[in-house]
């Protein structure tokens, strides 16, 4: 009798624990299923956006002629404003060791930290610790001065120097619709940097006669890098700077360039005003200077060509 007795109080106990686990299971079964109606009837209420589509990696265009003077730094400051004003994020590269892109966008190069040189030249840089934000809302600049010429020569030793910059520009590649290269007055080293990471090259044209003769060797240029380095590179137009409507030879060297070059002129055509080297002393371009210029204007309308192609 004893051993009845003090065998059925465990007994009875353990059953009573697996009623008792048997109702805990029940309750947090009814405490889940309320909680997924909650967070169902939550999310109807408010549903999450849709994610948006991977961001398509940027279109880099190399401004490049190796005669100077003919309009390349005054195009890509203003044809990156143009493509800002249009909702584009965009990247300006002064390529250039005169940094006159730089100076163009209010920016002293004799004081900055860091430049594309540091951006080329020193691991660890990157292209955030160098770019600048303009006063263009979607306008930025990889800034540049005088320390850039040492980077032809010191490049000359590194593996894959023609690569370079197109290592550098990669990992933001995804952070802009376009990058715009400002490049030298020359063919060197930088030059073919430039051409290397470009997907296409514009090629700013003063309608003038020397300009028109250094032309050729200029595609002779951008074929070589193409067969050699960079298959995807093209020439995305030519485009008449400093046009003189006025002179003869003027409309002839433009005649001349659309009869060697037909659809890759550019319909756009920029003329000589007064404007331009005033935008440059404001330190801003043209489209934000002077809106509504006829330089502005011509701007807007390479920029609308730029995005139809």
């Amino acid at each position: 009798m004893l051993m009845a007795m003090s065998t059925n109080p465990w007994a009875d106990g353990a059953h009573g624990t697996h009623d008792q686990s048997a109702l805990d299971l029940a309750a947090l079964g009814i405490v889940a299923a309320i909680k997924k109606d909650v967070v169902a009837e939550e999310r109807a209420a408010h549903p999450l956006p849709e994610p948006e589509p991977p961001r398509a990696p940027a279109r880099i265009i190399a401004l490049c002629n190796q005669k100077g003077g003919v309009g390349k730094t005054t195009t890509t400051i203003n044809l990156g404003a143009a493509l800002a004003e249009e909702g584009r994020r965009v990247l300006l590269v002064d390529f250039d060791p005169q940094g006159a892109l730089s100076v163009g966008l209010g920016v002293s190069p004799y004081e900055l930290d860091m430049t594309v040189y540091n951006l080329l030249m020193q691991r660890g840089v990157t292209v955030e610790d160098v770019r600048i934000k303009t006063n263009v809302n979607g306008l930025h600049l990889l800034p540049s001065n005088i320390d850039l010429s040492a980077a032809e020569v010191q490049l000359v030793n590194e593996v894959a120097r023609e690569q370079t910059l197109q290592r550098v520009l990669r990992p933001v590649m995804r952070q802009y619709d376009y990058i715009l290269i400002d490049c030298q007055p020359s063919l060197g080293l930088l030059t073919v940097n430039a051409l290397t990471a470009a997907h296409g090259v514009i090629v700013p044209l003063e309608c003038e006669f020397f300009s028109l003769r250094g032309l050729a060797m200029l595609i002779d240029t951008v074929e070589k890098v193409r067969d050699r380095l960079n298959p995807d590179l093209e020439l995305d137009g030519i485009l008449a700077t400093m046009y003189d409507a006025r002179t003869v030879h003027a409309r002839q060297v433009l005649s001349r360039v659309v009869e060697a070059f037909g659809d890759k002129v550019y319909d756009t055509v920029i003329s000589r005003t007064v404007k331009f080297p005033e935008t440059t002393v404001a330190g801003e371009p043209i489209t934000t200077w002077a809106p509504g210029s006829g330089g502005a204007k011509a701007y807007r309308a390479l920029a609308r060509e730029v995005l139809a192609k």
